[in-house]
């Protein structure tokens, strides 16, 4: 749902941009350090992508807004995440992080054993053996790689629009609050329409994640997808705005983990969000645009 404002010169309406303030979360932190690879951490990597994104965009996007979760390595829970993107009133959460996989556990039959086991209770009780198969067990790294981007899933639509009733002014133009505030708590009227906007939020959330898959499959990367995310994702719903949260690859496998802690690697994975940011921006104006055509050539 378009947002309008009018000018006092000429009380015609005058369209809100449809992304000015971007949060950007580097994941984890402090006493949180996220996955570990052999010689790095995620929450090292996210804040190092974050800062580098945070720098990119002032030149490729100077119009655009960028609050940071954390500057620093440091640690807050996620409610504490939540509570700055919703005072700072963003327009999209951004969320960076790293991914890991277990590692392979690995069996090899390497001949048999004798085993010693007893029946009976008391002085009726026997001792026996018997032969069985003995296997060799090791690890080997998990050879999982690529990107996956998470938005929050359709059943967590109650705790999105929870998020919205607590941030109302936060995602609602001023003819509608205004309207909201004739409403009660509960009234059927304000809770439609939050339902709308919370249904508002996945749709642009899930256009986003598949436009930064895209854009990184652009450049060779191994994409696994956009996905909705069931677990670990409370930042995503609590936050009153669209959100994603993306995983920039796999500091289990030893090829990703230096890649993540490369400039090129950290440059590329920014370049990559820059331009989805564009092209997700370019899609809000060009649908913003069309509602405000509509409503003009109805007059």
């Amino acid at each position: 749902m378009a947002s309008f404002s009018f000018t006092n010169k000429d009380k015609k309406p005058v369209q809100k941009q449809g992304l000015k303030r971007i949060v950007i979360d580097a994941g984890h932190g402090g006493s949180d350090p996220g996955a570990k690879g052999k010689y790095s951490t995620e929450a090292a990597i996210c804040l190092s992508i974050a800062l580098k994104l945070e720098k990119m965009m002032a030149d490729e996007m100077p119009d655009i807004e960028v609050v940071m979760t954390r500057r620093t390595d440091v640690y807050d829970h996620v409610t504490r995440k939540a509570e700055i993107a919703n005072q700072a009133k963003g327009d999209l959460f951004l969320c960076i992080h790293v991914n890991s996989a277990d590692p392979i556990r690995n069996s090899e039959f390497i001949g048999y054993r004798t085993e010693t086991y007893y029946k009976g209770k008391g002085k009726k009780k026997k001792k026996y053996t018997r032969k069985v198969k003995d296997y060799r067990h090791w690890y080997t790294p998990n050879p999982a790689k690529g990107t996956e981007t998470f938005i929050y899933p359709v059943d967590k639509t109650g705790g999105r629009m929870n998020a919205l009733s607590k941030n109302e002014d936060l995602y609602l133009d001023s003819a509608t609050i205004k309207e909201m505030q004739e409403f009660q708590k509960n009234d059927p009227a304000k809770m439609m329409l939050m339902s709308m906007k919370a249904q508002t939020y996945f749709q642009r959330s899930a256009d986003l994640a598949l436009t930064i898959e895209d854009e990184f499959k652009k450049v060779g990367r191994i994409s696994r997808e956009a996905k909705q995310r069931k677990e670990g994702i409370f930042v995503l719903y609590a936050v009153a705005m669209p959100a994603v949260l993306v995983e920039t690859g796999f500091i289990s496998n030893q090829e990703e983990e230096d890649y993540l802690n490369s400039e090129d690697g950290q440059r590329e994975i920014c370049e990559v969000l820059i331009k989805s940011l564009k092209r997700y921006k370019y899609s809000l104006e060009k649908q913003q645009g069309n509602v405000s055509a509509g409503m003009i050539s109805r007059k």
